[in-house]
Parts: C-alpha cells; sequence; structure tokens
C-alpha cells in the first residue's frame, strides 16, 4: 500500500488539485503549451463522445422509424464532415479568445480587475462557442431531417439538443478545470471579484443537478412520448430503449457529479493541507486562489489569515528582541500597569573606561565592539534563565526570577557573573567590565501610561548590583556579588564563592558583605 503524501509535498506537487496542471511556478511559455494541449484534448473528446452518444440514441435506440435503412451517402459524408469542421472552428476560436483574454500573462505582469473578471468569467464563455456550434448541428441537421426524412426530424431535433445540454456541461467543469492555473495568477493576492459570487457554488451545484439528473429523466419521458406517437413499438424495443436511456443516464450523472464534486473538493483541500501545515508552525504557507466562487473568497481568506500569522509572530519576535520572550508572554497575556513583589536577583554589568573608548576609536568601532559585548552578555544570561532588562548605553542590566520563575534564581545569577567574567576575559580582551551581582526582593512589573508600558524592576538589589559593578572594575576578577545573593543559592554554587569585605556602598546605609569567586 502507498503511503500517504505529506501536506506539504500535496501543495507542492499538485497546488491546483492535479498534477496535470503543473507546478505554481511553470514559465508562461509552459503553461501556455499545457493549456493548450488540455482545451484540445478535452474539446476534441468530449464532443466525439456527445456526438456518438447523440448518434447512437437518435439511429438505434429512441423509437420510431428506422434511421438506418434511411441513411444516404451524403448523410454518411455530412455528419462527419460537420463534426470535423465544427471541432476545428471551436478549437481555433477558443485558442485565439483564452490568448486575447489571457495575454497579461504573456507580458509577465498582474491582471487587472477587468483582466481579473474576463479570466473568471472565461470557461463560461468557451462553453458557449460550444453550445452555439451544437445548436447550429441542431438547427442543421433537423433541416436536413425534414427534407429527407420528415418523420424522424423531432425526434433528431430533441436528441440533439439534449446531447448539446449534456456535452457543453462536462465541457464547461473541464475547461474550468484547465484553467485553474491561470484564474491562481489572476487572482494572485486578491480574493474573487463580488460580482462573479453572485451565481456561485449554490448556483453552479443546482445548475448541475438538473444537468446530471434532469435532463436524463426527460430523456425518458421523451423516449416514452415517443412510443406512445408511434403506437407499435414492441415491449421489448421499449425495454432496450429504458436499458440504454439508463445507461446514458447513470453514466452521464456519474460523471458529472463526480467532475462538479472534484470542483468543489481541490479548493478547500488545498485549505486542509495548508491548515495542516500551518498546525505543525509552518507560517510561510500560501495556497494559489484558483477558484471564482465563495471557495476562491475561502483561499483568498486563508491567504490573508496565513499573513496575518506572519505579521504577528514577526512583531512578536522583534518585540521578544527588545524586552526577552518572558516578558512578551506577560505583556499578551496582561495589559494592567503595576507590579508585584518578587524574589530575584539582579546582575549589573559595566564597561570599563567605555569614555576613553569612545574618544580613541571611530564610532562604527565602538559600535561593533558594544555588539560583542552585549553578544556574549545576552548569551549567558539566557543560557542561566534570566533576560536582559535593560541596555544603558555601555551597560546591561540582568534579571533572574522575573518575569519567569527560577527555581534558584540567585544561584542562576552567580554561575552567569561567573562564565560572564571568563568570557570576557577570553573573547573581549581589549575591554574589561566590571561584573556585580546580588538578590533579595523587588517589585516587578509594567510602569508607564497606558499608550506606552515598559517591564522593569525597582528596588535596592537593583541599585546594590549597580554599585557592585562598580567595585569590581577594580577587583581581581572583575566580578563581585554579595554574600546574601551566596547564602540563598544552590550548596553547589555556593561552594564557588568566599566570604569578602564588608563594604557600604554610595547610596546605601547598611554595609554590604561581598563575595569574589574562589578562582578570580
Amino acid at each position: 500500500m502507498m503511503s500517504q503524501q505529506s501536506p506539504e509535498l500535496v501543495l507542492k506537487r499538485r497546488p491546483f488539485g492535479s498534477w496535470l496542471l503543473g507546478p505554481a511556478d511553470q514559465s508562461a511559455q509552459r503553461l501556455r503549451v499545457r493549456l493548450q494541449i488540455l482545451m484540445t484534448t478535452f474539446s476534441i473528446g468530449t464532443n466525439l463522445i456527445g456526438a456518438l452518444v447523440v448518434f447512437v440514441l437518435a439511429v438505434f435506440v429512441l423509437p420510431g422509424p428506422s434511421l438506418v435503412d434511411q441513411l444516404q451517402l451524403v448523410d454518411a459524408i455530412v455528419i462527419p464532415a460537420y463534426f470535423v469542421v465544427a471541432v476545428a472552428v471551436g478549437c481555433v476560436w477558443s485558442t485565439r479568445l483564452t490568448r486575447r483574454e489571457t495575454h497579461w500573462i504573456d507580458l509577465g505582469r498582474p491582471a487587472s480587475r477587468r483582466e481579473q473578471i474576463a479570466t473568471l468569467q472565461l470557461p463560461l464563455r468557451l462553453t458557449l462557442i460550444e453550445v452555439l456550434l451544437w445548436l447550429l448541428a441542431a438547427v442543421f441537421f433537423t433541416v436536413m431531417t425534414l427534407i429527407l426524412q420528415p418523420e424522424n426530424a423531432l425526434r433528431v431535433a430533441l436528441t440533439v439538443v439534449d446531447g448539446t445540454i449534456i456535452t457543453c456541461s462536462v465541457s464547461y467543469l473541464l475547461t474550468e478545470f484547465a484553467l485553474r492555473p491561470v484564474a491562481a495568477r489572476a487572482l494572485v493576492d486578491s480574493p474573487p471579484p463580488r460580482r462573479l459570487l453572485a451565481a456561485g457554488l449554490k448556483a453552479r451545484m443546482v445548475f448541475f443537478w438538473a444537468v446530471g439528473s434532469g435532463v436524463p429523466v426527460a430523456g425518458l419521458m421523451l423516449a416514452a412520448v415517443l412510443a406512445l406517437i408511434e403506437g407499435d413499438v414492441t415491449s421489448t424495443r421499449l425495454s432496450v430503449v429504458i436499458l440504454a436511456l439508463g445507461i446514458v443516464a447513470l453514466g452521464n450523472g456519474c460523471l458529472l457529479t463526480w467532475l462538479s464534486a472534484k470542483s468543489v473538493v481541490a479548493p478547500v483541500r488545498s485549505v486542509r493541507d495548508a491548515l495542516s501545515l500551518i498546525g505543525e508552525g509552518r507560517l510561510d504557507v500560501s495556497i494559489p486562489v484558483f477558484d471564482g466562487t465563495e471557495l476562491g473568497s475561502l483561499q483568498a481568506g486563508f491567504n490573508r489569515m496565513t499573513e496575518g500569522l506572519r505579521e504577528r509572530e514577526r512583531i512578536r519576535d522583534v518585540f521578544g528582541r527588545y524586552v526577552g520572550p518572558g516578558v512578551v508572554q506577560e505583556a499578551l497575556s496582561s495589559d494592567s500597569l503595576g507590579g508585584e513583589e518578587r524574589y530575584a536577583a539582579v546582575l549589573f554589568v559595566d564597561l570599563v573606561g567605555s569614555t576613553e573608548l569612545a574618544a580613541e576609536r571611530p564610532p562604527a568601532e565602538v559600535v561593533q565592539l558594544l555588539n560583542r559585548f552585549f553578544a556574549i552578555v545576552v548569551s549567558e544570561v539566557d543560557r542561566q534563565g534570566g533576560f536582559v532588562n535593560k541596555f544603558a548605553g555601555d551597560a546591561a542590566l540582568a534579571i533572574f526570577g522575573a518575569p519567569a520563575e527560577l527555581a534558584d534564581p540567585a544561584g542562576s545569577a552567580l554561575a552567569a557573573g561567573r562564565e560572564l567574567a571568563r568570557r570576557l576575559a577570553e573573547e573581549l580582551p581589549e575591554a574589561t567590565a566590571g561584573i556585580g551581582v546580588t538578590a533579595g526582593v523587588v517589585v516587578a512589573g509594567t510602569v508607564g501610561d497606558v499608550r506606552r508600558h515598559e517591564y522593569t524592576v525597582i528596588g535596592d538589589p537593583v541599585n546594590e548590583a549597580a554599585r557592585l559593578s562598580e567595585l569590581a572594575k577594580t577587583a581581581p576578577g572583575r566580578l563581585v556579588a554579595s554574600m546574601s545573593a551566596v547564602a540563598e543559592s544552590a550548596p553547589a554554587e555556593a561552594a564557588n564563592w568566599r566570604p569578602g569585605d564588608e563594604v557600604t556602598v554610595r547610596g546605601r546605609s547598611t554595609p554590604t558583605h561581598l563575595a569574589v569567586p574562589h578562582r578570580p
């Protein structure tokens, strides 16, 4: 048993519902060739089958005087000749009309609104060409029968008219199928015009039900009427007539129903396959809009939805780059100002001699240096579960434990500080930075105005971390923490630190017991 193809593969290989229509990105020349082959094949095939069915019904099935005995040499020549001429005229006429209404494809430009409407109306206009040729055949052969065999004129006329309705209905569906790639190019990034939706999906379903069921049943009723008129039709003959017409009715109804269902299922299936990819997180999905009914509006609506999802994801990503993914989630789940008390750890890192760097180096070189510096900071903070809350010139403030809770915020901040000091010394030797780490209760939340929010943390630990980073600029290893943070950290991390001096930093009245790593 063949495995079911993935939705991505289906959309890539059969974007219009069938491999016969080719890929969505085929060139204009290949599209022209493919369209010509399909439309010529469909036109010849449907008209040939329709003509054979009408001929068999009129000559051998329907009750009445036998046409076989009355066929003349002129009939054997005229009937095939008309068929060949009509098919040739129809193919040339249809090709010229199609090229004229879709010339914008060869020009390599989008279709205008008028050209969109003309393209979507093209299947109907092409079908009307066949209707005209079939009606001419009905008039021509009816007149010819009136002259040669008057008693069979009604039978020939009604049979050809029935054949016209059935054959042209099938031809319309096949033409619409072949023109899907053209319709998709006409409707790219645009829904079907509303004026075409007046006779949309409902009208199409009703019409094809009538053609697929009503016309064949009318044919059976016609056979009964002809049998009553003739009066001498045997039961065997009538049984053959009913059986033959029943086979035609079943075949025609099945074919029309199948083609009509395919025309409905194809756009719905494209949306279904694309939705499967959206469910897997693939937002780079778009589907060709190739239907002129409400189903085309469904396809266009799906594309607008995915475009909105991509835009939302892009905004979310950009927003997250500025404030951090945790803050994005907090902002999306709550739109209120204010904050809450949290136990959090704070890491403050500040470059040493940034003023001299700016004075001695070109601005572009200073920016490159800052970017390298901040890349290391963000990398280590993210790796330990914190987030960089602020970039302030040549300094950065990182928070551990808010907005996302951590099992050991103090230990995470201390580990980040140690690894950050090591990486800065190894990867950025041309610039040094002081790193201060502390922990305590802070108020974390959004501040500002309803028109402009900012997520921040406020409290004594923030000020203390900034002052400790100033002390660290002259300390071995350029890293200083508070013993209160070490005491609150897990034993595995606390083992990497040892007590230092007690210092009253600027802006605080109580002394801070310092801690430094064992190996600076």
